[in-house]
């Protein structure tokens, strides 16, 4: 055993389920996602099953913590599906006094009806996908719900699950300040207790990528203004008692993603579904595993080869380390400069931190090293200066 083995116990251990299909791809994901005429949801919650007792068999003696259903789109699971696989979880490890199980919807009429059987399957968190309470926006976006929607559908999800999150993109195209403070209000009044809260950003590959390269995709914001729509996303939801409390994610005190603070302080998850990315600690060490993306693939090597896994990357202390500085940094409470040290074989620059904390970029309390305000907006010129 090394001696870090017992590492990812500060961030803790969770379960990623990847469903991979949509009704429809939207122009600006660049997620694992495909849109299918059927899904045999009986062979699925199968296969998903069995990936997770093989995992639990390898890694046995655990508690699960959280589990996360993202997509694509999980909410066009049947509970059926969602129950077998949280059924699969508890035998396979069994679960902490108070775990978390979140599951991404879309507010379409038809996913909102099979809300209280996701409740009834375990899921005590729903993660909503609005993106935009502007119906001229929503079908910029390719979003299938219109605003009346979302709100019918939150508003179900309110009285079915005990927390609710919803996702927003900002910076859209001409988008202003005013419209998206106006916006970013409406969404606070809605009782929500978590708010993640993205730019848009156009990623290779995707509709809205091939648009921007011929020049089709205007009227976007320019840096300057989306630095703005940032601080004042900041100003506004911390007036409202949501502070960041990472980069793109905003929370009541206590409401917090568990499962997503798992990743961002370095714990171990479990990954199972099609392109599902995980990490494990093992007795020799620490892996990142990555499984078929395509869904066919994926579910024949399943049935066939007992697996859908691709071959396990081992990860050196010193990657652990930077992955630890990129993932912690990210969050309002920063990095424990301890446990890097003991990753890295090394501390941290002390030159490095000094220079940023003279710019107010950075802090330092007790052992832990922050971004400020003034530096999260330019985290990754500070990730720079810090990586080894």
């Amino acid at each position: 055993m090394t001696p870090t083995s017992d590492d990812w116990r500060a961030g803790g251990f969770g379960l990623y389920v990847h469903w991979p299909f949509c009704a429809a791809k939207c122009p600006y994901c660049d997620f694992n996602s495909h849109v299918v005429a059927h899904v045999d949801q009986a062979r699925w919650a199968k296969a998903l099953a069995a990936e997770i007792a093989r995992l639990a068999a390898e890694i046995p003696d655990r508690h699960l913590g959280s589990i996360f259903f993202g997509g694509g789109t999980p909410s066009l699971m049947m509970p059926e599906t969602v129950d077998a696989v949280i059924r699969a979880a508890q035998a396979g490890w069994g679960f902490t006094n108070d775990i978390e199980i979140s599951l991404e919807a879309n507010p379409t009429s038809v996913e909102k009806t099979r809300f209280q059987g996701f409740a009834d399957a375990g899921v005590n968190r729903l993660s909503m996908g609005i993106q935009a309470l502007n119906d001229d926006d929503l079908r910029r976006l390719g979003r299938m719900h219109s605003v009346a929607e979302a709100r019918a559908a939150f508003d179900v999800a309110r009285d079915t699950f005990g927390r609710v999150s919803f996702d927003l993109i900002y910076a859209r195209q001409g988008q202003d300040r005013a419209a998206w403070r106006a916006e970013l209000r409406e969404a606070l009044s809605m009782a929500v207790d978590h708010l993640s809260l993205y730019q848009l950003t156009i990623e290779p590959g995707t509709a809205f990528g091939a648009r921007a390269e011929i020049g089709k995709l205007r009227d976007l914001p320019d840096d300057d203004l989306s630095a703005d729509m940032y601080a004042d996303t900041q100003e506004i939801c911390a007036k409202a008692g949501m502070n960041g409390y990472e980069t793109s994610n905003h929370a009541a005190p206590g409401s917090e993603s568990r499962h997503n603070l798992v990743y961002w302080r370095q714990g171990d998850w479990a990954a199972v579904g099609p392109g599902a990315h995980g990490r494990l600690t093992l007795p020799h060490g620490r892996v990142a595993t990555e499984a078929h993306r395509a869904p066919g693939a994926w579910i024949d090597a399943v049935e066939q080869h007992g697996t859908g896994e691709l071959p396990r990357e081992f990860i050196p202390h010193d990657e652990q380390a930077t992955e630890y500085l990129l993932m912690a940094m990210r969050l309002s409470e920063g990095m424990d400069m301890d446990r890097f040290a003991a990753l890295a074989g090394q501390p941290l620059r002390p030159e490095a931190i000094a220079s940023l904390a003279e710019l107010g970029m950075v802090r330092t309390t007790g052992n832990r090293l922050q971004a400020t305000d003034a530096g999260r907006p330019v985290l990754n010129a500070i990730l720079r200066e810090l990586a080894l």
